[in-house]
């Protein structure tokens, strides 16, 4: 975590808990029955090298964690310039939990919600028309016609930040997300997801194996990233199920994503149900 004034550079960086036998969570903060906060596993734009050593105790690990403003005095908008068309994964919700941990989080920190609660299953393509990535995006539901591969709960519970040109990292954000493990069906249905969209084989980005999914939750600048690893545990606190409950994928949307996120724009969604 970093405070305000500190550089990015400076910046450690990803925050977050496991579930260790052995873990004192802390009561105040981790009211709701049963909250266990699982491991990190490697965010798409974080990278290995960079991620502090594990919290042994949540009590000792808040006790440490920096004081800094967890809330900006001024609404505060992403500017990083994203490119492309990208595809997303929207999860089943249980009493919109997943929208309102969003929706909770950009307000007490003062930051700009992200429009819809997503995995992101592939970024930044360029290579298609929209009106021939929508075509590809109506043809998904024929691929899959028992629906996506569902989800178990989350394994991680994170708030990082990434730097452009940073090994393994692509863009200048901070954020806090739900990971969850992907298994072999995820991988094979991904697959036939890229086959999809890009054809050609040759021309076929290569992926990271095995496949890290996971849904953000907040998103922040990293420059003067107010984000909050005590914020997020709170806000899991207040939503039990976003831990508790294995998730089925409800729509695959496609999203034009080129420029900050207040220009994203939603093309289309094809629903399992």
């Amino acid at each position: 975590m970093m405070s305000v004034d500190q550089s990015v550079e400076d910046a450690p960086s990803s925050q977050y808990y496991n579930t260790g036998k052995h873990m004192n969570m802390n009561k105040d903060i981790l009211s709701a029955p049963e909250s266990k906060l699982p491991g990190r596993l490697d965010s798409d734009v974080s990278s290995d090298e960079e991620s502090v050593g594990q919290a042994e105790d949540v009590d000792m690990a808040l006790s440490t964690l920096p004081i800094k403003p967890t809330c900006h005095k001024f609404p505060q908008s992403l500017k990083w310039k994203f490119s492309g068309l990208t595809l997303w994964f929207e999860l089943e919700e249980f009493n919109n939990d997943l929208s309102k941990a969003i929706h909770s989080l950009a307000v007490t920190h003062n930051v700009e919600k992200i429009p819809q609660s997503h995995m992101t299953a592939i970024y930044g393509m360029n290579h298609l028309s929209k009106h021939d990535a929508i075509a590809k995006l109506r043809q998904i539901p024929s691929l899959f016609p028992r629906g996506w591969p569902k989800f178990g709960k989350p394994v991680g519970v994170v708030q990082d930040l990434a730097v452009a040109g940073r090994p393994g990292q692509v863009c200048s954000i901070a954020w806090a997300e739900l990971t969850l493990a992907s298994n072999s069906h995820h991988e094979e249905a991904l697959d036939k997801i890229y086959a999809l969209f890009y054809p050609e084989e040759d021309m076929r980005p290569e992926r990271t194996r095995p496949w890290k999914p996971h849904n953000s939750v907040a998103y922040d600048n990293p420059e003067t990233s107010a984000l909050s690893l005590e914020e997020v545990i709170k806000c899991v606190a207040r939503f039990p199920t976003l831990l508790a409950k294995e998730r089925r994928v409800q729509a695959i949307s496609l999203w034009d994503t080129n420029g900050t996120m207040g220009e994203w724009q939603c093309l289309d969604r094809v629903r399992f149900w």
